[in-house]
């Protein structure tokens, strides 16, 4: 796996957990691990190894390439500099260039073609709101930084594949806004992702409704009539195998899920609780039309356990392997 192209992981919300996830998964590589680089500040986590007990050496690169010939026996930590001193647990806006910084310079390398995909620790987003950041979270800042493509946020485990038609909106916003135009477009993305980043040939998706029992043929409310129906019979036209609208109550236990690939979801929380509650630990959250690949672990900074030592590394392992799967797929 020498020659591969490195994975980079950006540094995240750096008063959270991501730089001690980012030391524990470099202490879970194997030999055949594809070698990864973080873009963050190295007095940083050689500091916080230290502190977290984690014997793990940490090397400056200067550049991608060395990458490969570092990764055996050290981290190898692609600098970007804090502006202010980080205590875990408390979020400093003043770090918020830095942490864009690490996101801006991790998709420049992924255009310019000199890595094999982005992995993105968490970031705090009201921090980063409160320096002055227009986004909602990363899927929409990578969308930009992409060229304003239209892209669409998958979370996947083993066992389970959903993508919320609408992402960082309130519930009464998320319902106001749904419309057929966003479930098809959501829905084209989806598939080609299925095809492109996970080798299914014809992706099965199955579209969740939005009210109790799929509206129950109006009775409990008619979006599925107005809005959900025709999006499907679209896509239907366009050749994909698309069934619904499902009542979502009975879309997520094991027979409903081996009917379909992934499963399109209205809203935020319909398609998070079920695949935080199958795999809350091993579930990755994948951008899908993008042209490059990223993925990030399913779950916050947890401001509250930072610094503790205490913070599961196994979705950035999971989202490491996912980006490394994808990448193997792409170059063959």
């Amino acid at each position: 796996m020498t020659s591969a192209l490195p994975l980079a992981v950006t540094m995240g919300e750096p008063a959270g957990i991501g730089g001690e996830l980012s030391l524990k998964a470099w202490r879970a590589r194997r030999p055949e691990s594809r070698p990864f680089f973080v873009l963050d500040e190295p007095a940083r986590l050689r500091t916080l190894a230290q502190r977290l007990g984690l014997d793990v050496t940490v090397t400056e690169i200067g550049q991608p390439a060395d990458a490969a010939a570092v990764f055996p026996k050290a981290l190898p930590v692609l600098p970007v500099r804090l502006r202010a001193s980080v205590h875990p647990g408390h979020p400093d806006p003043a770090n918020a260039p830095a942490t864009l910084e690490a996101i801006e310079r991790a998709v420049g390398l992924a255009l310019a073609g000199q890595i094999a995909g982005v992995v993105t620790n968490p970031i705090q987003k009201k921090t980063l709101q409160d320096a002055g950041f227009p986004h909602p979270g990363h899927t929409e800042f990578l969308a930009e930084l992409a060229g304003g493509v239209q892209v669409a946020m998958m979370l996947a485990c083993p066992e389970l594949r959903v993508v919320p038609v609408t992402i960082h909106l309130s519930l009464a916003e998320a319902v106001r806004t749904l419309d057929a135009d966003r479930i098809v477009r959501t829905g084209r993305i989806a598939a080609a992702g299925l095809n492109s980043l996970f080798g299914i040939a014809r992706p099965r998706l199955a579209v969740a409704g939005l009210n109790p029992h799929a509206g129950e043929q109006g009775a409990m409310g008619d979006e599925e009539i107005r809005i959900i129906a025709p999006a499907i019979a679209a896509l239907r036209a366009d050749g994909l195998d698309v069934r619904g609208p499902a009542p979502a109550d009975t879309l997520f236990h094991p027979a409903a899920r081996a009917t379909y690939d992934a499963a399109l979801c209205m809203y935020h929380d319909q398609a998070l609780i079920p695949i935080k509650t199958i795999d809350f630990s091993g579930g990755v959250n994948v951008t899908v039309g993008l042209p490059f690949i990223r993925t990030s672990p399913d779950h916050g900074t947890a401001l509250d356990i930072a610094g503790t030592g205490r913070a599961d590394p196994a979705s950035l392992i999971a989202a490491l392997a996912m980006a490394d799967d994808m990448a193997r797929r792409r170059a063959s």
